[in-house]
């Protein structure tokens, strides 16, 4: 490589791939089953807030059977129930994916997200193949790079 040719430095993504072994999918899980973790404990969290937030206002009202205290309490579980709804959704896609990687095949190729990296071109190369760059990964490992680096 000529340093003294013009050249770019070029940022790229680059993708990475894993193969799925025993270790892989374990720590996956474990992952996945935290994720579920903290979305119950913040379902339970927003449960209680939403009990405390009712009562609350209904300790204040002088008169809690009050229309405006009864659309109040309405409105307050309306934002409990909506949060509680994107929360359960949040699970439901936590638990489809826990779901999938528990089904992969020992050695199968998976991908596992993107990265950018930084890549020099000059005159001459092809910038198409150059961007086309993964990472294949085995327990943490890069066991091959394919594509231009």
């Amino acid at each position: 490589m000529d340093l003294s040719k013009p050249h770019l430095l070029l940022k790229r993504p680059v993708n990475i791939k894993v193969i799925v072994t025993p270790r892989w999918k374990e720590e996956v899980q474990q992952q996945l089953q935290a994720q579920i973790n903290q979305i119950d404990g913040q379902l339970q969290q927003i449960e209680m807030q939403g009990q405390r937030m009712v009562a609350e206002v209904q300790k204040q009202a002088a008169n809690p059977s009050d229309a405006a205290i009864a659309q109040q309490v309405g409105n307050l579980q309306a934002q409990v129930n909506q949060r509680k709804s994107e929360l359960l959704e949040r699970k439901n896609q936590t638990l489809q994916q826990l779901q999938q990687v528990q089904l992969l095949e020992m050695d199968k190729e998976v991908t596992q997200g993107t990265i950018e990296g930084f890549f020099r071109i000059e005159q001459g190369d092809n910038l198409v193949r150059k961007m086309q760059v993964e990472v294949l990964l085995r327990d943490g490992i890069v066991e091959e790079i394919r594509g231009e680096i």
